[in-house]
């Protein structure tokens, strides 16, 4: 007999007992932060590290500091540059929404996608929210293509980010919710836009999207075919804009 808190057990009764208690499964920290944050955006936010980390190192290996992985080769063939953009290299438009120039310009973009990207990943579901994404960066890198210097590199999630604040705007208006808080924070927002080394045009171009496809999304929230119809065609929209606008007489 096993003694027990109250009187004995005999050991197969035991034995029985313990082979009926699941044990509890281990969570991975990576599933755990899945899950409480969301998947997308946690993902999103490892491949913006990950890139961090690859042009530092690509920095370093050409002798440069690695904090300043802004003067690598891997940098210098992805970030935005107009000009080399018209000239063949398309996908500077996206690839530029995962590079940042510093460790705080990242920190920065990483806890503002942490807060943001969240919440609105919960409400809109992870395809709609990961389209939202990609396309507000997309709008963003078309405004920097259509009015900005041709010759000066722009990186950073910020074009998606704001993308993301104005889809989180719209979102509040059209549930009667209080915007005061939000309007705050894009005041603040586009003031620090104004300062120097810091994309107006990207920010702009990402806000507006974001707050049209957040707009689409609602309009036409019983209708999944017609959403995403109407996001792609926004996306070639911007496509053709980014790509038909020309800087070759201004070299």
């Amino acid at each position: 007999m096993i003694p027990a808190s109250v009187g004995f057990q005999c050991p197969a009764c035991v034995r029985q007992g313990t082979a009926s208690v699941r044990a509890p499964k281990r969570t991975s920290s990576l599933k755990a932060a899945a899950t409480r944050w969301g998947g997308v955006t946690v993902t999103l936010i490892a491949i913006n590290v990950v890139m961090f980390l690859v042009t530092a190192v690509s920095a370093g290996l050409v002798g440069n500091a690695p904090l300043d992985n802004y003067r690598s080769p891997v940098f210098v063939d992805l970030a935005q540059y107009p000009l080399l953009v018209e000239l063949g290299e398309p996908w500077r438009l996206l690839t530029a929404a995962f590079l940042h120039i510093g460790l705080v310009h990242l920190v920065l973009n990483m806890l503002a996608l942490l807060v943001f990207g969240s919440e609105l990943e919960r409400q809109l579901g992870r395809l709609r929210y990961l389209a939202l994404y990609v396309v507000s960066a997309l709008g963003g890198s078309t405004a920097i293509q259509l009015f900005g210097d041709f010759a000066r590199p722009v990186a950073g999630a910020s074009t998606a980010i704001y993308g993301l604040l104005g889809a989180l705007g719209v979102l509040m208006v059209l549930r009667k919710q209080d915007v005061r808080g939000i309007l705050v924070l894009l005041g603040i927002n586009i003031f620090i836009s104004f300062l120097p080394g810091v994309s107006l045009l990207g920010h702009l171009g990402g806000l507006v999207t974001g707050a049209a496809v957040a707009a689409l999304l609602v309009g036409m929230r019983r209708r999944a075919v017609v959403q995403a119809v109407g996001i792609g065609a926004l996306a070639v929209l911007l496509l053709v804009l980014a790509l038909g606008v020309s800087h070759v007489g201004a070299v």
